[in-house]
């Protein structure tokens, strides 16, 4: 998979692929990033990316041609002149190829993968908005299945609407609020995806149980004929984890977690993500699939607090 970074600001991104798995992915090859410095599409002594709002207003707006430019020297298209699209739904664009042989984890510069452009294979544009859609895990999981995802990182008051209209496949945002650019976005959307990429994590098991992950019945009940002591979060929070040692500041580990009993280990696990979501995000519990045995726990689990409160 490659992620292609459009930004003012390319050097923010060279710490952030020097550390973890993210660096082991690059350099394994299982992902592969171009970062394009937007100044490089200007024809202006000053490289100016931007310039005032029509209708007036506060701040600046980045300009369409140097982005259009930048867009089309990765061999993205426009795909029509239309209202501008926020549906993730739409089917991915298919007008970019994907080279491989080529080692562009460090390029800020790939002249050399536009001449090079192979098969047509899925692409998505993607501007990263404050206007845009909320980011999730179900998301990340989509663009993880992509070829290639270009993100086009906002500054100052905007972008220009047309390069939304003309050329995103989505507007994204990361949460409810407001950020002096979109690297930083940019940067949690690449490391929330890749993660879910085969072999990124040395462990492909650490995708599946965790706050988000998938539900319970879609992973395999038993590991080598042993019940499995984890469970699966179907959209909600994690559960607690503890590790050595048993006890610290007086607190010890729960018993539950040290007699060894998987089932046993399991529904309580199951009870902590009901505590958990119900207590820092309730609105996840609303379009949650739960069962009738989660239904009753989370019953007495409120119950419970209304008694203590």
């Amino acid at each position: 998979m490659r992620f292609e970074i459009v930004t003012i600001f390319p050097d923010f991104f060279s710490s952030f692929f020097e550390n973890g798995i993210l660096r082991r992915a690059l350099a394994e090859g299982l992902v592969e990033v171009g970062i394009h410095d937007l100044r490089t599409f200007t024809h202006d002594r000053h490289r100016t990316v931007d310039d005032r709002p029509f209708g007036g207003g506060e701040g600046m707006v980045l300009k369409s041609e140097p982005l259009a430019e930048a867009l089309a020297s990765l061999g993205v298209e426009q795909k029509y002149a239309a209202a501008p699209c926020q549906d993730s739904n739409l089917p991915p664009r298919e007008d970019a190829g994907f080279v491989t042989g080529h080692d562009f984890s460090r390029a800020a510069d790939d002249s050399e993968y536009t001449g090079a452009l192979a098969s047509a294979r899925t692409t998505r544009v993607i501007l990263l908005s404050a206007q845009g859609r909320r980011f999730t895990q179900s998301l990340a999981r989509e663009l993880a299945s992509l070829d290639r995802v270009v993100l086009i990182c906002g500054r100052y008051e905007g972008v220009d609407e047309r390069i939304n209209q003309l050329y995103c496949d989505m507007e994204l945002s990361i949460g409810d609020y407001v950020l002096s650019g979109g690297e930083l976005a940019a940067a949690v959307v690449i490391d929330a995806a890749m993660r879910l990429i085969p072999g990124v994590l040395g462990n492909q098991a650490s995708g599946e149980f965790e706050s988000f992950g998938v539900a319970d019945a879609e992973i395999d009940s038993d590991v080598e004929g042993v019940p499995r002591s984890q469970h699966g979060s179907g959209g909600l929070l994690d559960y607690p984890h503890y590790t050595r040692p048993a006890e610290f500041s007086g607190i010890p580990v729960p018993e539950v977690l040290l007699n060894g009993d998987h089932l046993q280990i399991r529904r309580w696990r199951r009870e902590q993500q009901l505590r958990k979501t119900l207590a820092n995000r309730p609105d996840l519990l609303e379009n949650a699939p739960l069962s009738k045995e989660d239904r009753k726990l989370l019953e007495a689990i409120q119950q419970e607090n209304r008694q203590g409160s």
